[in-house]
């Protein structure tokens, strides 16, 4: 069974009375919820725990790390994130989701600002299918429609994505690459736009659908891990002089 870690900072959820009532067992809570009944091994991690609850047995155990952040990146620690790097490098799937685009792990794996526009004013979101030969596409039908949704848009400050999977649209008139695939070393990241805490975004089916499917398409693939370093020859070698 593929072992899931969701990890959200959880800081919303505290303050702010708006998304109590909409996540009132926070996001991680929400996410986790509709994460256990496909049928994965779900656990919750959030920022204020000792290690921001990614301890070395936590991120041994963890197939798929499904990371929301938005208040606090500063707060997490770099040798926390030195962690979840090198897990992503060794074959862990990470998911990174909405505001999770300026967390420190994600810009670590990206090399770049991951800088955007955005706008909170209630715009319609449509997200466009633009694989749909993707396995994270799969079960979902030309398009996906928020009809609230903070807006981000283009130029996002990302590598170009190894695959395009969904393209926003919004009401305003922008648009932005919002389901982008990357493989770091061994392991799978996929970021995922939608997401806004104001938002009931994590209840939608067809949203749910989409990290579901990611969970599958970023779980490690089982394979001897490869030998580096130097090398002694697998056929004789001639000796040349």
């Amino acid at each position: 069974m593929t072992k899931v870690t969701v990890w959200n900072e959880n800081r919303h959820e505290q303050s702010n009375e708006e998304v109590k009532k909409i996540y009132p067992e926070g996001i991680h809570g929400a996410i986790s919820k509709f994460l256990s009944k496909a049928n994965f091994e779900v656990r919750t991690a959030t920022l204020d725990e000792p290690e921001h609850g990614l301890t070395d047995e936590v991120l041994e155990n963890t197939d798929v790390l499904i990371w929301w952040g938005h208040l606090a990146h500063h707060e997490v620690e770099d040798r926390v994130v030195k962690k979840v790097q090198n897990r992503v490098l060794d074959g862990m799937g990470l998911i990174v989701l909405h505001s999770g685009h300026f967390s420190k792990i994600f810009k670590t794996l990206m090399g770049t600002s991951c800088d955007l526009k955005w706008r909170e004013a209630n715009e319609t979101e449509r997200l466009w299918v633009a694989d749909p030969s993707h396995p994270i596409a799969e079960g979902i039908g030309e398009f996906i429609q928020l009809e609230k949704e903070e807006m981000y848009g283009e130029h996002f400050d990302i590598p170009a994505p190894d695959e395009l999977v969904l393209i926003s649209w919004f009401e305003g008139g922008e648009v932005f690459r919002s389901g982008c695939t990357y493989r770091r070393g061994k392991g799978k990241v996929f970021y995922f736009r939608p997401g806004h805490e104001t938002y009931p975004t994590y209840h939608n089916e067809q949203i749910q659908r989409v990290i579901v499917n990611a969970v599958n398409w970023a779980k490690p693939v089982k394979r001897e891990k490869p030998v580096y370093g130097n090398a002694k020859p697998l056929e004789t070698l001639t000796v040349k002089s």
